[in-house]
């Protein structure tokens, strides 16, 4: 996009102060980073999510390390004037600190990601402090975390009593204390979002977590129901069904192929008469048999 210019930290943390909402959107590939930039997105999140949408999973779980390198470096090609946030896969930051920045670190010279998500909240504070220090922006995501979806039971709605309202702001303000710029809040109560954000001076940034909070994000393949079959969610609105002009689409061309109506003859090349004259040297035709011989076979099947 011309003219555009990443957003960073202090940028964002002044958009919070002056009510100015962030856009999110999830993205894995060259051509979807791009359109994304394109169309003025704040924030291109290369989410382990991508083990749901591109690679076939039925979890999260499965990301590895060198698949998150891999898209996000695809993603920051395609978004060069966009900040790209990128997951941290499951348990490749609960081990040392040391193995932590290993990773942290791939993240950022191979896979070229101006900052880092981690999933978790007080528990993890050590790893986002020591990652801060050493120059990395993060990201906090607390609710809903789907890398612990097996020890939480599912894909529940987060903050619907006390207790859990009182742990989702202890977990915000422990990941604030060590440094993240900023927190996802994944599938929690409006009451409990918009509470988290006004205690917070970072920014924080809903998907499911109702109007209360300083951003929103969405999956691509969600926002514009690229999948199949698609499952509608409620937090989720969809704007395209790029996923069904697909499929219709390649209906078309394979009804067309089958029907001999593509190619038609718009789409060929035909050789000049010299050309046409060596095919009886080479092959034993007179000149032009070769191309009625190829007219009246498409006239006869057609």
């Amino acid at each position: 996009m011309a003219g555009k210019q990443a957003l960073n930290i202090v940028k964002m943390k002044k958009m919070k102060q002056e009510g100015i909402l962030l856009s999110m959107l999830t993205a894995y590939d060259y051509p979807s980073a791009k359109i994304a930039e394109e169309a003025g997105i704040d924030i291109i999140l290369v989410g382990d999510s991508l083990g749901n949408v591109v690679l076939g999973y039925d979890s999260t779980i499965p990301v590895t390390l060198d698949d998150m390198v891999y898209h996000t470096r695809t993603v920051a090609r395609g978004a060069e004037h966009t900040f790209i946030v990128a997951d941290m896969p499951f348990m490749t930051y609960h081990g040392s600190i040391s193995e932590s920045l290993q990773g942290i670190r791939r993240l950022m010279q191979e896979g070229h990601a101006h900052a880092v998500k981690l999933e978790g909240g007080a528990e993890i504070a050590e790893v986002v402090k020591a990652t801060v220090q050493a120059g990395v922006p993060v990201l906090g995501h607390i609710g809903l975390t789907p890398q612990s979806v097996n020890q939480i039971g599912g894909y529940r709605i987060q903050g619907k009593d006390e207790a859990d309202a009182r742990r989702l702001m202890a977990d915000a303000k422990a990941l604030e204390q060590a440094g993240a710029f900023g927190i996802v809040l994944e599938l929690v109560t409006e009451e409990v979002a918009t509470a988290i954000s006004k205690e917070l001076s970072i920014p924080t940034i809903g998907i499911g977590a109702g109007r209360g909070c300083d951003g929103q994000v969405l999956v691509y393949h969600d926002l514009i129901q690229y999948a199949s079959p698609y499952f509608s969610k409620r937090f989720v609105k969809t704007y395209a069904d790029v996923g069904g002009l697909i499929r219709s689409s390649i209906e078309q061309y394979v009804s067309d192929v089958k029907g001999r109506a593509f190619p038609a003859q718009e789409h060929v090349f035909s050789a000049d008469d010299r050309v046409v004259e060596s095919l009886e040297s080479l092959y034993g035709q007179a000149k032009g048999q070769a191309r009625e011989q190829a007219k009246e076979k498409v006239e006869s099947q057609s």
